[in-house]
């Protein structure tokens, strides 16, 4: 996971939303698309490159994985980076105006995120088709809603460690997590002036026992990353980690996780089935093979219901954090394989 920048630094565009009526009843006033972009689009924009943004993330976190040479290679691909609402650089708590800001920011879904960026697509660049969508965890999720609602425009996807649904134990792993970030009394409710950095250390090390795997503390593999110790690592991975964002944005986008559902539309009605058998893209799902978040059970269940689509687990002892947080150079290889075969299909 790379570092993200806070800076004053800009080096992305926004595209211009509008009045943004959410799927849940609710208007966005002057909503915003942060996005960046990179390679250029070729003359029949038949190169593009979708590359989602996942819990706590900006397009800054994904940027590692775009390089000559690699899969997403810049010199054949236009690749796409919109940033998720709530990630503190498209329209989130922190930067929407009141009366929507902070605590009264609205409940946003994936179905919103997709609908916003398909509009992106679109109307900025006037693209009709995507050779790939693709995206770890939370851009997981997304890539799956991209596939079920625009199932004539996407070509191939590769979600990984994310699901099309988010399941009940997911669901209940959040509320731990929330728990312990709005439990600080200086979080107010969310009308802090200040950020709860003792809620947002807590959520940290809550999430420090869900993204590896027992192997990964059996092994003590936490050494090999550069720390000295369990306690190390908590402090110095996932409380800095979490200690760099915002709090309402955390909660936005936990609130935006928790009613994932690719089938949670007019298409489908509820019909999960239904959906994931909607979704023609060649598809490579790619679990980590002792993910705490989503178990490969649930992907084996999607990849059953969908018409073009390989379970392709990762075997890592990083647990979640194998699908695309680029640690360890076995996995990035194996990530980068199912990529070069999807663009190359």
């Amino acid at each position: 996971m790379a570092q993200w920048k806070l800076d004053k630094e800009v080096d992305y565009e926004v595209f211009e939303l509008g009045d943004l009526k959410l799927q849940k009843g609710m208007t966005l006033p002057d909503a915003k698309l942060a996005y960046k972009t990179f390679g250029r689009l070729n003359a029949d924009k038949s190169n593009v490159i979708v590359l989602l943004t996942y819990m706590a993330s900006t397009h800054y976190d994904n940027q590692w994985v775009i390089r000559e040479g690699g899969a997403l290679d810049p010199s054949k691909y236009f690749i796409v980076i919109p940033n998720v609402f709530g990630n503190g650089l498209s329209s989130s708590p922190s930067n929407t105006p009141a009366p929507y800001n902070k605590a009264r920011f609205p409940h946003v879904t994936y179905y919103d995120n997709i609908k916003a960026q398909h509009r992106l697509l679109t109307e900025k660049f006037g693209i009709t088709k995507i050779k790939m969508v693709t995206g770890w965890s939370m851009a997981a999720a997304q890539t799956f809603h991209w596939a079920a609602l625009y199932p004539d425009m996407v070509e191939t996807i590769c979600p990984t460690a994310g699901s099309a649904k988010t399941a009940k134990h997911n669901h209940v792993m959040l509320e731990g997590v929330k728990a312990a970030l709005t439990a600080d009394d200086a979080f107010k409710d969310g009308w802090y002036d200040e950020q709860p950095f003792k809620g947002l250390r807590a959520m940290g090390r809550v999430y420090a026992g869900w993204g590896f795997s027992q192997e990964f503390f059996r092994k003590e593999e936490y050494l090999e990353l550069g720390y000295a110790s369990v306690e190390d690592f908590i402090v110095g991975y996932w409380e800095q980690w979490f200690n760099l964002r915002d709090a309402n944005n955390m909660v936005a986008m936990i609130r935006t996780w928790q009613s994932g559902d690719i089938s949670d539309n007019e298409l489908y009605n509820g019909d999960f089935r239904k959906a994931l058998g909607a979704i023609k893209a060649k598809a490579i799902v790619m679990p980590g093979d002792c993910d705490l978040y989503f178990p490969p059970e649930d992907s084996a269940f999607e990849v059953e219901h969908m018409p073009n689509a390989e379970l392709r687990p990762f075997r890592s002892s990083h647990g979640h954090f194998a699908g695309g947080s680029g640690l360890r150079k076995a996995d990035v290889k194996f990530l980068d394989e199912a990529w070069r075969e999807l663009l190359a299909s």
